[in-house]
């Protein structure tokens, strides 16, 4: 660790001070992009995804649950890849805490990926979670919702990533969604984000932002394992490092 000036206690308060003004302008720019966020128009859902779950064949409206709003993790997993990415493992391990809690708040959670659904239960069961995660494997929707992309993009070199901003691709990447339901019945795509763009999910980099070191990274995410692997494996970079 650098050594960090060190001063009295009332320079530092004078310091500490000087810092509050600045996470207080920056609370209120996140209050201010949040309205914005919950203000943007809505896309009905048109197509009828039916995606392969533990419990059979359940269209994006089931997925809801008895709730009327849904978050969805677009997990990377691949068909045919025995590879879990780390990051989206990361954002995944917070995931069964939170939503003891925001699904009183008439929100619902589910993971979606490509990946056939034996895939998906063997990779759950590993990593010990206990949310919903259930098979897009055969339909549209990852690639209807901006984190799947064929070879042509990827080889491409811009595959339009994150509203076309990252010429970062694979053919598959990570991203969440949210979706609302009408009492008629219908569905709505109100939101995504990708990239760096879902951290705010990841309580662990919150916690690591406090301290002197932050996240310690010699590249985004570069410490990142899966949470079976930290004290057996060397260090791996991540898949999920677009900006």
């Amino acid at each position: 660790m650098e050594p960090h000036k060190i001063v009295s206690r009332d320079e530092w308060t004078v310091a500490r001070k000087a810092l509050l003004t600045e996470e207080k302008a920056l609370t209120r720019a996140r209050d201010r992009v949040a309205a914005l966020r919950r203000d943007l128009p809505w896309v009905k859902v048109e197509k009828d995804y039916v995606f392969e779950t533990p419990a059979g064949k359940r269209r994006l409206i089931d997925l809801f649950g008895p709730r009327s709003q849904l978050v969805v993790q677009h997990f990377m997993l691949t068909p045919g890849s025995d590879h879990i990415c780390p990051g989206c493992a990361l954002g995944a391990d917070h995931v069964d805490a939170a939503r003891q809690h925001f699904e009183q708040a008439d929100l619902s959670f589910v993971a979606i990926s490509r990946a056939t659904l034996p895939e998906i239960e063997a990779a759950k069961q590993r990593m010990g979670w206990r949310f919903d995660w259930v098979s897009s494997h055969g339909t549209s929707f990852n690639y209807d919702f901006g984190v799947s992309f064929t070879p042509e993009q990827v080889a491409s070199g811009n595959a339009g990533y994150n509203y076309g901003t990252s010429p970062f691709a694979l053919e598959d990447l990570h991203g969440m969604s949210v979706f609302a339901r009408s009492g008629a019945g219908d569905v709505f795509h109100t939101y995504s984000t990708y990239a760096r763009g879902s951290e705010t999910i990841v309580g662990a980099f919150n916690y690591l932002d406090m301290v002197p070191k932050g996240r310690n990274e010699n590249g985004i995410m570069s410490w990142v394992k899966l949470h079976d692997e930290y004290e057996n494996v060397s260090n791996v970079g991540s898949c999920c490092a677009a900006e």
